[in-house]
């Protein structure tokens, strides 16, 4: 038998699995959803850092130009947006995990407290919401070829060369990005629901 399969795994590792660990109470479905979620957002992440890496859809010539300003390097606004938004997705673990109802002990004046639940779930519908919203509209967009408004889309949307394999890597990474929300919004519930006393807890039968 080998000596180092029956170590237990501890230092910096087998911490991350601790923190990570769904919490008792935590439904299965509930446990592979979040963390699914970070895996949902990944590949659209992939795609923003692609474009400006390996000029897959033209949008280094667009650098300086609409919503970006010249002034600031289009890579580093590209890595910087696929990180956050990996980062904000990745926060759906909280709703399975202990950090997401006792705060780290690391966090000054916090540490070891417990969460509000408001300061969880109202945060966590309301970008369950917005994502719902973005994205479905923002497949609805694409699909249509025109804006929520019914304008034509403009000639170098979403990219300036957009066509056959790049269109399809543009599709599959983003197509995912419909679920994040109801995942989220699913995820929202069942935090809520476990957290939220029973009202037949406190009854005559619990004693019983």
């Amino acid at each position: 038998m080998n000596t180092l399969d029956a170590t237990p795994r501890t230092g910096l590792r087998g911490a991350w699995r601790a923190a990570h660990a769904p919490v008792r109470g935590v439904p299965r479905w509930a446990k592979m959803a979040a963390y699914a979620i970070p895996f949902i957002v990944l590949p659209s992440g992939v795609w923003r850092i692609a474009t400006v890496l390996f000029h897959i859809g033209g949008d280094d010539q667009r650098h300086g130009v609409g919503d970006i300003p010249s002034w600031l390097p289009g890579q580093a606004y590209v890595i910087f947006l696929s990180v956050l938004s990996e980062a904000l997705a990745f926060t759906a673990v909280g709703l399975i995990a202990a950090w997401g109802e006792v705060f780290p002990r690391w966090i000054p004046g916090l540490g070891g407290r417990r969460v509000p639940l408001p300061a969880a779930v109202a945060p966590a519908a309301l970008g369950a919401a917005v994502l719902t919203v973005l994205w479905t509209a923002s497949a609805l967009t694409i699909a249509s070829g025109a804006t929520l408004q019914g304008d034509p889309l403009p000639d170098d949307f979403p990219t300036l060369t957009l066509h056959g394999w790049r269109f399809a890597f543009f599709t599959v990474s983003y197509a995912p990005l419909l679920l994040w929300g109801p995942l989220l919004a699913l995820l929202t519930l069942a935090y809520w629901r476990r957290r939220t006393p029973s009202p037949h807890a406190a009854g005559p039968g619990a004693a019983a």
